[in-house]
């Protein structure tokens, strides 16, 4: 096993971890989120995203990495999100969940991966087809938000926590 497989490994049972001791892995979590009622794993979510972006900034800069954007393509983006959105509301689980779940034992779990495994393999098959349609649909090009305000990441970074701290605020007066 090389360096690269070992840290995806450590970086995997750390995140399993936070995923754990950061509850979003409950059934009434799962649930609450998707009600609007809880919001500890948008909470969880945003965390992820803010450490996320100020890491990739750090290590882009320091010019250890190099971005490299996915297209954006708009009917892949909404085809993909309503998938996404209808496997979660179905089997109250994402794929991260559905893993740290099945790792505390949750049997039940194997269904929402082996439906996530299915739909990988049709869409594997399918490519061809989707190539022509959903995937040509409204095809923006390799773009982020900081080319698209024509700003530096850090600007970008420099809003959204500020926004990300409010949201939090606003989530704890109101219970959620």
């Amino acid at each position: 096993m090389g360096t690269d497989e070992i840290l995806g490994l450590v970086t995997g049972i750390l995140f399993g971890f936070l995923l754990q001791k950061g509850r979003v892995l409950r059934f009434d979590k799962q649930v609450g989120a998707m009600l609007l009622k809880d919001m500890t794993i948008l909470k969880f979510m945003l965390s992820a995203i803010v450490v996320g972006m100020v890491g990739v900034a750090l290590l882009s800069g320091a010019g250890v990495i190099t971005l490299s954007h996915k297209p954006m393509n708009v009917g892949a983006i909404l085809v993909g999100g309503a998938l996404f959105g209808a496997g979660w509301a179905v089997m109250g689980f994402c794929p991260g969940t559905s893993v740290g779940a099945l790792g505390e034992g949750r049997w039940h779990a194997i269904f929402a991966i082996a439906g996530m495994l299915a739909g990988a393999a049709i869409y594997a098959e399918l490519y061809p087809v989707f190539k022509s349609t959903v995937l040509a649909w409204a095809d923006l090009g390799k773009i982020g938000l900081p080319e698209v305000l024509g700003v530096s990441p850090w600007v970008v970074i420099a809003v959204f926590i500020p926004v990300v701290l409010a949201l939090f605020r606003w989530f704890e007066r109101k219970g959620l």
